[in-house]
């Protein structure tokens, strides 16, 4: 989890990502135990909990952005990290309480301050969610 705190700043109970399993300098593989106390499983769909989507998809991106800030490109003094562009999510499988998310990012191009990455989600096995997205450094407006 420390690994996770020092490479992003999102904190509970915004933080979809619990630790680092692997990384490459433009791959990263993390992991996420979906708890079935998720404060978002109450009201998503009570009596048959699903994990949002736009949710899976922000652990893509927290992932991510632990890529930027470990391995790819130390986010410079001033700039933050802001997800642009999101492209063709496909919402395979379902994440479930209990569920271990497994979590990869790839770095497929950098061009200035755009990071094109894609992203995979596989719960028991399965291909939860692919998605491709980019991420610019911009201006820290704080």
């Amino acid at each position: 989890m420390r690994d996770i705190l020092e490479s992003i700043p999102h904190r509970e109970p915004f933080l979809f990502v619990d630790r680092i399993v692997a990384e490459t300098e433009n791959s990263i593989e993390t992991e996420k135990q979906v708890k079935p106390d998720e404060p978002f499983f109450a009201g998503h769909y009570p009596g048959r909990p699903l994990m949002p989507g736009v949710l899976i998809c922000e652990s893509v991106f927290q992932s991510g952005a632990a890529l930027m800030g470990r391995e790819v490109a130390p986010v410079p003094a001033g700039r933050v990290p802001i997800v642009s562009r999101i492209n063709n999510v496909k919402l395979k499988h379902p994440v479930l309480p209990g569920d271990l998310m497994k979590i990869e990012v790839k770095l497929k191009e950098r061009v200035g301050p755009a990071y094109y990455m894609s992203g995979k989600v596989t719960v028991r096995n399965k291909v939860a969610l692919t998605l491709e997205f980019t991420v610019l450094l911009v201006e820290d407006a704080v």
